[in-house]
């Protein structure tokens, strides 16, 4: 091995492939490196923004929900409105009744009076 006799091209050659190697290593490294930061740096931003519109929502839904309870409670007062004006209704009904049925006892009543006096004049 001692006669091993390499032309100095080829040596050359070899070094500044190495010497490129090491470069475009190098270069991939700093771009991992950036690439990295940045993916850290849109994930942190991504978690900034996911926070604030969660809260955003959440006080959104929160206003809604109380529009609908107070919405609800007036749907219970409307109702419990409609439910007295019902029966209210419903006791006219029932007084009206008992009164038709007295105005017919008291025109039976009338007219057989009418008929025991003879025909009138």
């Amino acid at each position: 091995m001692d006669n091993i006799k390499l032309p100095i091209a080829l040596v050359l050659a070899m070094a500044a492939q190495l010497v490129a190697g090491v470069w475009w290593v190098s270069q991939q490294a700093a771009t991992i490196t950036s690439l990295e930061e940045t993916v850290s740096q849109i994930g942190s931003k991504m978690a900034i923004e996911d926070n604030v519109n969660l809260k955003r929502d959440v006080q959104h839904n929160a206003s809604e929900i109380d529009h609908l309870w107070n919405e609800t409670d007036e749907l219970w007062d409307e109702n419990a409105g409609l439910a007295r004006t019902i029966s209210r209704i419903t006791e006219l009904q029932q007084r009206l009744a008992i009164l038709e049925n007295e105005l017919k006892y008291i025109g039976r009543d009338h007219v057989d009076m009418l008929d025991k006096k003879g025909p009138q004049k």
